[in-house]
């Protein structure tokens, strides 16, 4: 008691000097009442409560009040001092909805409760936010003196239900307390389900919960399902971009390689040479130059040259950065280079025909069919391909101006993932 009024006497001072100091607040509005009433120093509280009686309307930044601290600490006098100067901060609430009552049922002192209950007996019917009074939460912690307590106080409702439809008795089984079943059932308690029904309009708040607790559980579902498909959608990008990259690369190539072999075959001429020098002719000049056969050769021999010359001046020349621009340009390149492949072919199917001569025209028969089907099939298949995905393209885009238009937010994520499929992760021919 000495150190506790050695406390008092240099609090006493240091409100002399300061008078607001009883005012300052921390960080969570705690005040030096809110400490005081926490720890039980009686003689603290009381120099504080005269320095000024307001101190008892500040509440924590939870809504609790000193007199909220000090019933669940179990502070009786305390409690007696704060009540003394404002009875009406026993009605206050926190932001759970809990009175002081609610705070001291979940103690031990039974005192503190009828000390609570003294003043007005109707802070016993008061509920917190999920519909639970004083005894609910007695009985939900198992305080068996409490519960006494508050049974033996005249005008309880021992029946009352919670949000949840429960009554004290509903709690006490819940639990598995036997005593407390015992106890309120020898009060008169019931069941919600043997005595009156639950309040219609507290079922009905619990309902419209219970379903904006869905909705919001399905939005958020929603939201974090959206993240995951724009975060897919990104790296599909990425890989589309890439594909692009790699087909513009290879196309460079093949047209290098197919320039040069075309530049090769047109001055590597099969054979027939004159070799001396005669009338009408020239050293070096070929037989077979006017073979039908070898001028075949040379047109499409140029054609294919020339082609793969225009892809690489095109290829090193234009540099393109946005994804639509640069899937037209492959989607040119390419067929440019299927008309140089075809070319190349021809040119050497007919060179074929020069160089087995007349007697063995049978070989040139066996390159012509070989080589027009495998390229024959190959052209096909990526024309039927590209159609294919043209058609596709199409499809989407009905279904995105179906979108569109009816403005649905759960068609548009229930179709987004399915043209991502569609767009990105099947292969097609540029």
């Amino acid at each position: 008691m000495g150190k506790i009024k050695n406390i008092s006497e240099v609090l006493k001072e240091l409100l002399q000097v300061f008078p607001n100091l009883a005012m300052t607040t921390d960080l969570s509005n705690s005040t030096a009442l809110h400490t005081a009433a926490t720890q039980g120093h009686i003689d603290v509280v009381n120099l504080l409560l005269e320095t000024d009686s307001n101190l008892v309307k500040i509440a924590k930044s939870n809504g609790k009040t000193v007199l909220h601290s000090a019933a669940r600490m179990g502070h009786l006098e305390v409690v007696k001092a704060l009540l003394n100067k404002d009875v009406s901060t026993g009605f206050r609430t926190d932001k759970k909805g809990q009175t002081a009552l609610h705070m001291a049922v979940k103690g031990q002192n039974e005192d503190i409760v009828l000390e609570l209950i003294k003043p007005d007996p109707l802070v016993l019917s008061l509920e917190d936010n999920k519909g639970n009074t004083a005894l609910h939460i007695a009985i939900k912690k198992g305080r068996i003196q409490n519960v006494r307590c508050l049974i033996l106080v005249g005008g309880i409702n021992i029946n009352a239900t919670n949000k949840d439809g429960e009554t004290p008795l509903d709690i006490a089984e819940k639990y598995g307390s036997p005593e407390l079943v015992s106890i309120l059932r020898e009060a008169g308690a019931t069941n919600s389900k043997d005595g009156k029904p639950p309040n219609a309009a507290k079922q009905l708040k619990q309902t419209v919960s219970d379903i904006k607790h869905d909705v919001q559980s399905q939005l958020q579902q929603t939201r974090q399902t959206g993240f995951r498909v724009q975060k897919i959608a990104k790296k599909l990008k990425k890989l589309h971009i890439s594909g692009l990259n790699n087909a513009i690369n290879s196309a460079t190539v093949v047209a290098v390689l197919i320039a040069t072999v075309a530049f090769a075959a047109i001055f590597t001429v099969p054979g027939q040479y004159v070799e001396d020098k005669t009338p009408n002719t020239s050293l070096g000049q070929a037989h077979i130059a006017n073979n039908p056969a070898f001028i075949i050769f040379v047109v499409f021999d140029s054609l294919a040259l020339f082609i793969s010359l225009a892809v690489v001046v095109v290829q090193t020349s234009v540099v393109v950065i946005e994804q639509k621009a640069k899937r037209q340009l492959v989607f040119v390149i390419n067929k440019l280079m299927w008309l140089a492949c075809l070319f190349i072919s021809a040119a050497f199917i007919s060179l074929a025909y020069v160089v087995v001569g007349s007697h063995s025209q049978w070989l040139a028969v066996c390159a012509t069919v070989i080589g027009a089907t495998i390229m024959l099939t190959t052209i096909g298949s990526m024309c039927y391909c590209v159609i294919l995905h043209r058609m596709e393209e199409k499809k989407l885009r009905n279904i995105r101006k179906a979108e569109s238009r009816s403005r649905s937010f759960s068609v548009s994520m229930a179709s987004e993932p399915e043209i991502l499929n569609s767009e990105y992760k099947r292969m097609y021919a540029l």
